[in-house]
């Protein structure tokens, strides 16, 4: 279906000797998934972009071919005539961005800008067009098709919005489908779903599948065949299986290292770890720098009202990192907004901080004046998004010193020395300070974003999904220098996360939540080892593994992240929709279902 000779692109006024993308070659076959894979910068995406004659502004082709099609319809899309290849591009050949919100017109609603593939493709009238973009919506997991298809970009989510990207690469059931990170902002629930679902109509339709992305797990579950790029050039490829469990070349088995993954559910915990579960919980317990009483938050949308908080009580010590986990939608982000007060629960719950052990909690609801300004000093958020949370009209060293300034800390000449000293310690020369931000790459953007969360010396960091943005290296480097500042500040962190192998590695105490609410919570050794809602489970057996010997497990996702009323009998809710309660099971392993605590 599509074969790469020899592909060289170069940007303009690079030297000639040195090509973004230099040599790169490879086929896929109808009904054929084929992963590029490699580090931030590795040419991938200019690969896939070079086949739709989509290139930035100063790139072009300086080499090779692009065939596509079968035997004699086979043409070389580098030398087609650009009304030839507007005919191919998004019925033939269709794309699904990564940067869904820079993709999606502002000024069009979700429905034209997908029933617009079809008008110009499909020769469909507005009504069937209506009709099949309807059906795609709730194929991709939509959870109102007819509230999407009349919303517009900026009143969906992150995760609603990739949804419907796509929903429009996939509606014209397309030849070839080129997916440039189609997961990165789902859940793992959700990206379960997507994945079988473009497997589902690659058997129906002999679709081939360009696939790129920095996630081995996906790679292993959806992938016939490996690419693995670095600086340009092809390190190694083949298949899946080989590629995966005997790589060959050093810089595949630094990526294969580099990939977080979850303990097994079936793996026995040792007695040692639920001991010490239990001391650390006996320990900490009364020294939580952090605690939610009874905490909702509710918002209305016309006359619709939306819960989505209910009843959280959560404490996070000092000293240690409180992992919350769930699906979009489940309360995360939320939850974040009211512990950095950026918003107000409603009437009833309690927010108390504690800046010492042993003293006294303040009321961080009924604080006003320096109580609350102490606060904020006290407490950072580092953002999802390192893109857009970085001001482009500022020098990274303005953007580091900004709540130095804000606060009054320190004179003019002290702060730049402070701005020197973060960008050393978190891994940036401290001679890039001048630079702005479109000069960094995103793993370099994320570090900034940290930079500026420590120059207050907070005592809570608050992170919302840092990672979810990075490739495995990339990312590998920042889970270790949050570690380490953790450990050399003795900060206490709440970090907010859908990959579960990244909690895994670094959480102290796991809560997942679905629909505003706790379901589990428990250390990571306990959570993993023996999880017990269904929920829990499914999010676990949802989390793609870089193992072709390990698919998803599509019935227990299936399951866990159905309707409450087709869980098992202890967890679902009464007949008049209230939720079971939450109990504790064995020391630390809080559950929300009617079940018996276990033994010590």
């Amino acid at each position: 279906m599509l074969k790469v000779e020899s592909l060289t692109i170069r940007f303009r006024n690079a030297p000639v000797d040195r090509p973004v993308v230099d040599g790169v070659g490879f086929s896929i076959g109808a009904g054929q998934s084929v992963a590029l894979v490699g580090e931030s910068g590795s040419g991938k995406t200019l690969t896939c972009r070079s086949i739709l004659d989509i290139l930035p502004r100063g790139a072009k082709v300086a080499g090779g071919s692009i065939l596509f099609g079968r035997g004699a319809e086979a043409v070389d899309l580098l030398r087609l005539p650009r009304s030839g290849l507007r005919d191919i591009r998004g019925s033939r050949i269709s794309m699904i961005f990564q940067e869904p919100m820079s993709a999606l017109s502002p000024l069009h609603s979700i429905g034209d800008q997908t029933m617009e593939v079809l008008r110009l493709h499909g020769n469909c009238n507005r009504r069937s067009a209506r009709d099949k973009c309807l059906a795609m919506f709730e194929r991709v997991g939509f959870p109102d098709p007819l509230r999407a298809f009349r919303s517009y970009p900026f009143q969906l989510s992150g995760g609603l919005r990739q949804r419907a990207m796509i929903a429009m690469a996939m509606v014209a059931r397309p030849q070839l489908l080129i997916a440039d990170e189609p997961t990165t902002a789902l859940d793992v629930t959700l990206q379960a779903q997507v994945l079988a679902l473009i497997k589902e109509l690659q058997a129906e339709t002999g679709m081939a599948v360009l696939l790129v992305t920095h996630d081995l797990g996906v790679v292993a579950n959806m992938a016939d065949a490996v690419v693995v790029m670095r600086a340009g050039r092809v390190m190694e490829s083949g298949c899946c299986a080989d590629v995966l469990g005997r790589p060959l070349h050093g810089y595949t088995r630094k990526l294969m290292a580099a990939a977080p993954c979850i303990p097994g559910m079936a793996r026995a915990l040792p007695a040692a770890a639920g001991d010490a579960a239990e001391d650390s919980a006996a320990e900490s317990a009364g020294d939580a720098i952090l605690e939610f009483h009874g905490v909702a938050k509710t918002y209305e949308r016309g006359p619709t009202r939306v819960r989505a908080l209910d009843g959280i009580d959560l404490s996070v010590r000092r000293g240690e990192t409180l992992a919350i986990v769930g699906e979009s939608g489940s309360g995360k982000t939320t939850l974040a907004r009211l512990a950095m007060l950026a918003e107000r629960p409603d009437p009833g719950g309690r927010l108390l901080f504690r800046p010492s052990a042993g003293q006294p909690p303040l009321d961080l609801l009924s604080a006003a004046g320096p109580e609350l300004t102490a606060y904020r000093r006290r407490a950072q958020l580092v953002f999802q998004d390192p893109y857009a949370s970085l001001s482009p009209r500022m020098s990274v060293g303005e953007i580091i010193a900004e709540p130095l300034v804000i606060h009054g800390v320190c004179d003019r000449g002290e702060r730049w020395e402070r701005v020197r000293a973060l960008m050393a310690q978190v891994g940036l020369d401290p001679a890039w300070a001048c630079r702005y931000p479109h000069a960094f790459s995103g793993g370099q953007r994320q570090r900034i974003g940290i930079a500026r969360a420590l120059a207050l010396d907070p005592q809570l960091l608050i992170c919302d999904e840092p990672t979810s943005a990075l490739d495995v290296s990339v990312q590998a480097q920042v889970l270790d220098l949050l570690e380490a500042i953790k450990r050399r500040l003795g900060l206490s962190l709440m970090f907010i996360s859908h990959d579960l192998a990244v909690v895994a590695r670094l959480a102290d105490r796991v809560a997942v939540m679905r629909a505003g609410r706790v379901m589990e919570q428990a250390p990571p050794a306990v959570l993993f080892s023996a999880p017990l809602h269904p929920y829990t489970r499914a999010l676990i057996a949802a989390s793609p593994e870089p193992d072709v010997g390990r698919p998803i497990d599509v019935a227990t996702v299936a399951l866990g992240a159905g309707a409450p009323d087709l869980w098992p009998a202890p967890f679902r809710p009464t007949p008049d929709g209230a939720p079971p309660p939450l109990v504790e099971t064995a020391p630390g392993h809080f559950v929300r279902g009617r079940l018996a605590r276990r033994a010590a």
